[in-house]
């Protein structure tokens, strides 16, 4: 069985910086592409960064392009999402997700159960 557990969300000022970090188990970790996702109030769920199987391959939306960083450690069986110029809008409850298929919206992926983001202006 398959499980993901966020840590790392906190309430933080604007301009600030934190680092998210998944421990996945139940996985064959290197065979899996991960990714972070996040979920503001009323708002759709989004796909936030992605990181291949290997590592060598990454995706991030347009609105954290320079600011958040996708790395994994194989060895740990753990995802990390380093989050700098952290924005109020960036805001929101931020999920780990483990996948076989890189690309779509990984409707069959496992979830982790989620962690808090709060910029405050």
């Amino acid at each position: 069985q398959v499980q993901l557990e966020e840590s790392g969300g906190a309430l933080v000022q604007a301009g600030g910086s934190l680092r998210l970090s998944c421990a996945a188990s139940g996985l064959i970790f290197s065979r899996y592409h991960m990714g972070w996702f996040r979920q503001a109030p009323g708002k759709e769920r989004e796909s936030v960064a992605r990181i291949s199987a290997n590592g060598i391959v990454t995706h991030y939306v347009d609105s954290v392009k320079g600011r958040f960083t996708i790395s994994r450690d194989n060895a740990k069986n753990t995802v990390y999402l380093q989050m700098s110029s952290l924005k109020p809008e960036d805001t929101a409850v931020y999920y780990c997700a483990a996948s076989l298929t890189y690309s779509g919206q990984w409707q069959n992926a496992d979830w982790g159960q989620g962690t808090q983001v709060t910029v405050s202006s």
